[in-house]
């Protein structure tokens, strides 16, 4: 059985919910006419399934998470207007489409470089934040 849908829809005949976030997250990135939003009704409730440009994947999530986590937020409050729970997924846009995959294994590698030198102690606590940044840099 599914979930029966009450939310309106705009002139376009797109759900409200759908509408709200596609305009949020066109205005947040830089490449808005790559914002697909696709939108399914279960008994479990309203999925928002949303993919973005590789290059917008940062500018969608926020730092710490906390953009994705405010959407989500503010999707869940229209949801609570039309008595559905609205749930906010966020694809990962394809590898062939972003990064290289040795341009992100050598941001991995140089990440848990720094990592292990701060968990070996190679880096003093007198250290200065200089000194530090020079040495990462020569690497």
């Amino acid at each position: 059985m599914t979930h029966q849908d009450l939310t309106p829809t705009n002139s376009a005949g797109v759900p409200h919910d759908q509408a709200f976030l596609e305009f949020v997250v066109k205005e947040l990135v830089d490449h808005p006419e790559e914002v697909r939003v696709e939108r399914k009704v279960d008994e479990m409730g309203v999925l928002l399934t949303l993919d973005v440009h590789p290059d917008d994947m940062g500018k969608v999530i926020g730092r710490s998470g906390n953009t994705a986590r405010a959407i989500r937020s503010l999707l869940r409050t229209i949801g609570v207007k039309y008595h559905a729970r609205v749930n906010l997924k966020i694809n990962e846009p394809d590898r062939a489409a972003g990064r290289p995959d040795h341009a992100a294994r050598e941001i991995k590698d140089e990440v848990g470089a720094s990592k292990g030198r701060l968990a070996t102690n190679e880096v003093s606590p007198d250290e200065s934040l200089e000194e530090a940044m020079a040495d990462f840099k020569a690497q």
